[in-house]
């Protein structure tokens, strides 16, 4: 809870400072380009996946439509914090109005509770596949697979909203450091004077819903997909099942396991650190890992690269 020294002649902010990440003066060249590297991979990286399933015509199973759709979502996640991230290290920190703060919060809110969602779907996607691949036309067609997108995409741009009304209508006086290279939720209301009670609540319930339900449905999907891999008679049968499956969970995994230590435990002063750490795992790292996860394990990609690159040569 933030303390409550808010007075009567409090007014609102106007901008915040983003400190940052803490880095050495002497290292924020390295990090600079470092980050910036990873920002411009991402982006090839994520677009490249984009422009591919759009181009092949082979690759039109409902799986790749997500991929697709997935990827194309990754492109605005990491954009919503990269460039702030990156002016926090050339400047050693950076001021953000306070609208500013707010809209960079919602929409990076939005796109990680849609990526959420769309894994989940993609777990469903691949469990229909495995455990009930005769009928799997019908219960994962292109209709319920844009049905299941639409309701991902517009879940996660309303649920932030309830959250962003909450924040506006905290009060800030005095301390406007925000002790991360984003507006982060927990670092905003931190440099909040009044009381933050009924939004940590909220914002407690909603990643309960956003971050553990869908984690809790994807790891029953994957048992019911393992226990299938299992009885699947050919071996080759069983491999390609599972190098399918194996990027998913990849996947899953390096971005649920921070999201979770972070939001969904509990927060002490002392984990602050270990926070903005963790925060740049699934907030720069993992959007570049996932394109690189899936085309590794991804024969049909694969594929299709190699038939543009010989169209082109």
């Amino acid at each position: 809870m933030a303390a409550t020294g808010c007075t009567k002649n409090t007014t609102q902010v106007e901008e915040f400072l983003l400190v940052g990440l803490h880095i050495l003066p002497e290292l924020k060249t390295f990090f600079f380009v470092t980050f910036l590297i990873i920002y411009t991979l991402t982006l090839a990286g994520n677009g490249l996946i984009v422009v591919t399933v759009s181009a092949s015509g082979r690759l039109r199973s409902p799986m790749f439509y997500l991929l697709s759709n997935f990827s194309f979502l990754e492109i605005w996640y990491s954009t919503s914090t990269a460039p702030s991230m990156l002016s926090c290290i050339l400047a050693e920190g950076s001021s953000i109005s306070f609208a500013g703060c707010l809209t960079q919060f919602y929409f990076f809110t939005c796109f990680a509770t849609i990526e959420c969602f769309l894994l989940t779907v993609m777990a469903y996607d691949r469990y229909t596949a495995i455990c009930f691949p005769l009928h799997y036309t019908i219960l994962m067609n292109r209709r319920q697979c844009l049905k299941l997108m639409s309701v991902a995409w517009v879940g996660g741009l309303t649920l932030p909203l309830i959250t962003l009304v909450l924040l506006y209508r905290l009060k800030f006086s005095g301390e406007k450091r925000i002790n991360h290279f984003f507006c982060e939720f927990a670092a905003v209301i931190k440099a909040a004077c009044s009381d933050t009670s009924f939004i940590e609540v909220n914002a407690f319930f909603f990643s309960f819903v956003i971050l553990i339900v869908p984690f809790i449905l994807i790891i029953m999907s994957y048992a019911y997909i393992m226990s299938a891999i299992l009885k699947i008679p050919s071996a080759n049968g069983r491999h390609k099942a599972f190098s399918t499956c194996s990027s998913h969970l990849a996947v899953v995994s390096t971005y649920f396991g921070p999201l979770i230590a972070i939001y969904a435990t509990p927060r002490t002063d002392g984990s602050r650190n270990l926070s903005n750490v963790l925060s740049l795992l699934y907030s720069a790292i993992t959007p570049l890992l996932n394109p690189v996860i899936y085309t590794l394990r991804n024969k049909e990609i694969r594929e299709a690269w190699r038939k543009a690159f010989q169209k082109t040569s």
